[in-house]
């Protein structure tokens, strides 16, 4: 039997707990399922605060983002063990953890490019009015994969 591969987007908010529940219930009795967790953090700028007395003071906001990163780390590792606790085996359950390179919509799109992922499970948030004038990640995402199941947890 083919696996399943299941990207799942996760920004650490109450949404996206949201979405790993929904993750849990619909696939964890699917032996064939493999869920890959993904986030895609804002790396800390790397400066040499040494060379200059006024960036001496950054290196306290340097500091505090280096350990919000570590942070994220560590709750994504969380999510993944909430995983294994609700069914999944630790074979089919992963993540990956890694700077941003373009934007978040662009991101999860190389890695489902990259990666060979058959569904994307997504979370929506409330709509705000920036909405109307840019383009979702949701349809930013079904406007370019293909051939990829798309689910959004409301």
């Amino acid at each position: 039997m083919a696996h399943l591969k299941i990207l799942m987007p996760f920004n650490f908010t109450e949404h996206d707990n949201n979405a790993l529940d929904f993750a849990i219930s619909t696939y964890a009795d699917h032996k064939d399922a493999h869920i890959t967790l993904y986030n895609a953090h804002t790396p800390a700028p790397d400066i040499d605060v040494r060379s200059d007395p006024v960036m001496e003071r950054m290196r306290s906001h340097l500091d505090y983002l280096s350990k919000q990163i570590y942070e994220q780390k560590d709750a994504l590792k969380k999510a993944r063990e909430k995983l294994l606790q609700s069914g999944f085996s630790s074979d089919r359950v992963s993540y990956i953890f890694e700077p941003l390179k373009k934007d978040i919509a662009g991101d999860i799109i190389d890695q489902v490019l990259k990666g060979n992922f058959d569904v994307v499970i997504l979370n929506r948030k409330p709509a705000k009015i920036t909405r109307f004038f840019t383009r979702s990640v949701f349809y930013k995402i079904i406007s370019t994969v293909k051939r990829v199941t798309v689910c959004v947890v409301n």
